[in-house]
């Protein structure tokens, strides 16, 4: 099964009822980004690998991740009614994203782990928890706020 994480069914349910997933703990982002170094090194492949080039496939990667839910409507979570095969597709194509996403940090020199955790704190400062609960509108719809009341 392509999804190897560790849904630990005592855990904490999420907000559909499922357990929560968890991927699994036994490689990191630097693993990965290894492999994926050692990869492109091994095929002489990184003369192709220019961040501009890495970006376009990626895009390339995503619209083929957009074509598998095209026309299947809203999704359940956990995508209890995805055929295995599926299943399977899925994750190969969010490995692509996932694989390109890597190489072209690494090539922009940017920590991906570092930036996304202070892109979460930036995000929790934009949308305070007591503020936003429960809407999906945008910061900026936010500012202000406060001086209304």
């Amino acid at each position: 099964m392509t999804s190897r994480g560790d849904a630990n069914p005592a855990a904490n349910p999420s907000d559909d009822g499922h357990p929560e997933f968890k991927f699994s703990s036994h490689t990191s982002f630097e693993d990965l980004r290894a492999k994926v170094h050692t990869f492109a090194e091994e095929r002489d492949w990184d003369q192709y690998h220019t961040p501009r080039n890495l970006l376009l496939a990626m895009v390339g990667e995503v619209g083929e991740l957009s074509e598998i839910f095209q026309w299947k409507g809203e999704v359940k979570s956990g995508i209890p009614d995805w055929s295995e095969k599926d299943k399977v597709h899925l994750g190969q194509e969010l490995s692509d994203v996932l694989i390109y996403l890597i190489r072209l940090a690494q090539k922009c020199h940017i920590d991906l782990p570092a930036a996304a955790l202070d892109k979460i704190a930036l995000n929790a400062l934009k949308y305070p928890a007591d503020r936003v609960k429960g809407s999906n509108k945008k910061y900026s719809e936010y500012e202000g706020e406060e001086e209304k009341r």
